[in-house]
């Protein structure tokens, strides 16, 4: 990689910076592989570090770097499809669903934006059900999915089970009912700590984050927040099987 001035670049350094730094990824380095430290490449192209910085975090956010724990920042390798198809995915926990139940809870606490799309009030109590999605035996994604408790029936009867028994309980719940319809949005966001361990990121890492709110007797009755990877998964819309895309 050799040394660049960017003094005369019309664009700002940085978004100059990542055009040039993502050509070397491509033709001088291979997936998986340490790139110099940042005082190296901040010196090889004539930058500052802080422009340096925002370069390499535009590259994360676009699926090109990884920064991982104890090693430093490495070439990610493409990103996979990951399919995200209401006609396939019903109920959570349906046939075909490949989300791991991991645990469940009862709350009477939830984030107001879930309560304001469960149409619940304050002290309304609520099932959270942690799942977690994995592809090529990669952790992609981490699910809190939201279910009143008055929908679940024989609540009392879950906490002599296992954390797995205890979500799987919850699911099965959900598909004695309906189901009428369902919406979904898309959202960039970042990995709060929670999730950076499930997906095994650092905080503040770039995600996705689906909201998926399910319909049954004219009302929600549920509400699944999805997050993730946005460095390694390219969500996928429509009823063909997801397949790997290339990053950039």
């Amino acid at each position: 990689m050799g040394t660049t001035q960017l003094e005369t670049a019309p664009e700002p350094k940085y978004w100059h910076l990542k055009t040039v730094l993502s050509e070397a990824l491509d033709s001088e380095f291979a997936v998986g592989e340490i790139l110099p430290n940042e005082r190296e490449l901040a010196a090889r192209f004539g930058v500052a570090r802080a422009t340096l910085r925002q370069a390499l975090e535009q590259l994360e956010l676009e699926g090109r770097l990884q920064r991982r724990r104890g090693v430093g920042t490495t070439v990610a390798p493409p990103r996979m499809g990951v399919a995200v198809d209401p006609a396939r995915h019903t109920w959570p926990g349906a046939p075909g669903d490949d989300w791991q139940p991991l645990d469940a809870i009862e709350t009477d606490t939830v984030p107001a934006a879930v309560a304001r799309l469960l149409e619940r009030v304050p002290g309304d109590r609520v099932h959270i059900v942690r799942r977690s999605r994995v592809t090529g035996g990669q952790p992609v994604a981490a699910e809190l999915l939201y279910v009143p408790s008055d929908l679940v029936p024989a609540r009392s009867t879950l906490a002599p089970l296992g954390a797995p028994a205890r979500a799987r309980a919850v699911l099965n719940a959900l598909q004695e009912r309906e189901l009428e319809g369902q919406d979904r949005t898309v959202e960039l966001g970042s990995a709060c700590a929670q999730d950076a361990k499930e997906l095994d990121r650092l905080p503040g890492a770039p995600v996705l984050v689906v909201t998926t709110r399910y319909v049954s007797g004219g009302r929600t009755a549920a509400v699944a927040v999805s997050t993730y990877r946005a460095d390694t998964c390219r969500l996928t819309f429509g009823e063909s099987d997801a397949v790997a895309l290339l990053a950039g």
